[in-house]
């Protein structure tokens, strides 16, 4: 049952709708030919995925989805899925009930019945195959989307692939994983916009306020869809941390926000975890590939892992605030702490961002995104291999 949003093609160009309708024809027929090839030509497809307007359509959406993820065309019959003995079952429950808003505007009530029961069945099969595989509140929030464009047998093979390598790091039975992915974050500020950067460490906001942006791949905390489906066409395409390269380039847009608020850990923890829903999307997504391009994450890994030593203090009312998703009332808790005193007097130059090349820039992610074979935070320190980087579990 797939197709349930519109097509939508993304941005305003100045020389007119004529022009852009041109350029999406090309890029249609572009997919079309990439699909066309024998073997099927991935890099090419990645880069579609990458460009601006994406993938243009759920129709093309579920047949490049799974190029992109390495899927065979064939699929896999469905078993049957037990219910009364899975030990996921009431939180999944829970969980589907509250995703109304999920669902298009004005979808009849017995068709998002239908659909939500669909969304349990998908997230029990993938448990009930995978049983290193924990479930999280918010991994819903990915399923349902992969539901409403590509119909449930389609979703139930990408969603297994997906969790089995971009989320296997969500899905361990700690979030320490999950919390070295996040330590990524103030890195890239950090190269960018140093001042930014330091604001946020005076106030001790930490990165908590990114969890649900990062564990959902933003379906929850973006209201329209089409915004959701644009940034998983991206996020497929491309390394399992590119995530986390979005959530830096939304705090760097909205620098003036955030310097202009009172440098106080609950104000500048409420203005970062309410994301505005205006964002110039593809001019992010640029940006955000702009950034892993030039900084990626082998240069980041070092002030990732000590960055985790200065986040431990925090680790507690961090997995407190997972549980509960209330993470407001839990940092207004936190014991406030004098910040360190800084390591050298000299401040960071500000640095500016190169911009590569369009072409060398797609070609870069579309090869990072084929070197995709563990989980995001495993991915990271098997490219680095430094005696400092975190100890993980990368072969459960």
């Amino acid at each position: 049952m797939s197709g349930h949003m519109t097509n939508f093609f993304y941005g305003n160009s100045p020389t007119g709708t004529h022009h852009w309708e041109t350029r999406r024809k090309r890029k249609t027929a572009d997919i079309s030919q990439a699909l066309s090839a024998d073997p099927v030509d991935v890099a090419t497809l990645r880069r579609m995925a990458i460009s601006e307007g994406g993938l243009l359509t759920d129709e093309i959406r579920c047949q490049v989805w799974p190029r992109l993820l390495n899927i065979p065309p064939h699929l896999l019959d469905q078993e049957p899925v037990e219910r009364d003995n899975n030990k996921d079952y009431n939180q999944v429950l829970l969980d589907v009930q509250r995703s109304l808003r999920r669902f298009p505007p004005g979808m009849p009530d017995e068709q998002r019945e239908g659909l939500q029961e669909e969304l349990i069945d998908i997230i029990l099969r993938v448990l009930q195959r995978n049983p290193q595989l924990h479930y999280y509140q918010g991994y819903h929030d990915i399923v349902v989307t992969f539901l409403l464009v590509v119909g449930e047998r389609l979703a139930t093979v990408l969603v297994e692939k997906l969790s089995t390598h971009h989320l296997r790091d969500f899905m361990d039975p700690t979030m320490d994983n999950t919390k070295h992915i996040l330590n990524y974050l103030m890195p890239i500020i950090e190269r960018v916009n140093p001042e930014v950067h330091d604001f946020m460490q005076q106030a001790e906001v930490g990165t908590v306020f990114a969890l649900s942006w990062l564990i959902t791949w933003f379906g929850h905390v973006l209201s329209d869809f089409r915004h959701v489906v644009r940034l998983y066409d991206f996020f497929l395409a491309c390394h399992p941390l590119m995530p986390i390269y979005f959530a830096a380039v939304i705090v760097l847009h909205r620098e003036e926000e955030v310097l202009d608020c009172e440098c106080d850990m609950a104000m500048v923890h409420h203005l970062l975890s309410q994301i505005p829903q205006d964002l110039p999307y593809e001019t992010l997504i640029s940006r955000a590939g702009d950034l892993f391009v030039q900084f990626p994450p082998s240069e980041l890994a070092r002030e990732a892992a000590a960055h985790e030593s200065m986040a431990t203090s925090t680790f507690k009312d961090f997995e407190l605030a997972s549980t509960q998703q209330r993470p407001d009332a839990v940092l207004r808790r936190r014991r406030r702490q004098k910040p360190a005193p800084p390591e050298s007097s000299t401040a960071n130059p500000v640095m500016t961002v190169a911009q590569p090349s369009t072409a060398r820039r797609f070609v870069r992610l579309a090869v990072m995104g084929l070197t995709v074979a563990l989980g995001a935070a495993a991915l990271a320190v098997v490219n680095t291999a430094l005696e400092w980087a975190p100890k993980l579990d990368l072969f459960p």
